[in-house]
């Protein structure tokens, strides 16, 4: 319990001392949909991913505290480990199936707790949804939580430089409408929901 409190009591000195100047000062951060995001229970943040600085900052717009699956290497990087351990994050081994990060996922959402997933599983050059994976699908499925789609513009093109001088380009971030859990683990249901919401955050990244 006690530590509860303590990761809470970080993960708002983080968001609002580090991320907060980041997402607003510097990227001109602004959030759409807000009202499709639920203020009761968990759920399962399903988005597009262009940057390493997409998990802080998609969980601070949000407004709730969301733990993403984040690959083993960024946790040795001295600040962003800190930061996205603070946030909640969790390592994950990319190209296996990590039954540890499955049950990690499972767990939070049954403590009440939302995750975040980056449906490609890797960032993507053009910060579009092109080869989404069923992860979040099946996760829904097995503990019966609703997906929410969120679409972060912008994210692979953070920054420009001009003349040795950099140029931040503006973070929008849309919120779309939740979606159910699949009605069956089935390959064919799974795929069906996956395409849904590679649908639904492509839409909103027009």
């Amino acid at each position: 319990m006690k530590s509860n409190f303590y990761q809470k009591l970080i993960y708002q000195l983080v968001s609002n001392v580090i991320i907060y100047p980041i997402y607003k000062l510097i990227f001109r951060g602004k959030l759409l949909g807000r009202e499709h995001i639920p203020q009761k229970g968990s759920f399962i943040l399903v988005s597009n991913h262009g940057s390493l600085l997409d998990p802080p900052i998609l969980g601070h717009a949000v407004g709730r505290n969301i733990s993403f699956m984040a690959k083993s290497e960024l946790f040795r990087i001295p600040l962003l480990g800190f930061i996205i351990r603070s946030c909640g994050a969790y390592p994950v081994k990319r190209g296996i199936v990590d039954k540890t990060t499955i049950k990690i996922a499972c767990e939070k959402l049954s403590n009440n707790n939302s995750i975040g997933i980056f449906i490609d599983g890797t960032r993507q050059k053009d910060g579009r949804v092109n080869k989404p994976k069923q992860g979040a699908a099946l996760l829904s499925f097995k503990n019966q939580k609703m997906l929410l789609p969120v679409a972060i513009i912008n994210s692979h093109r953070l920054m420009r430089l001009k003349f040795f001088i950099p140029f931040f380009t503006k973070i929008v971030i849309k919120v779309g409408r939740p979606i159910p859990p699949p009605k069956s683990s089935s390959k064919k249901d799974l795929m069906e929901v996956t395409n849904c919401l590679q649908e639904s955050i492509n839409n909103m990244l027009e």
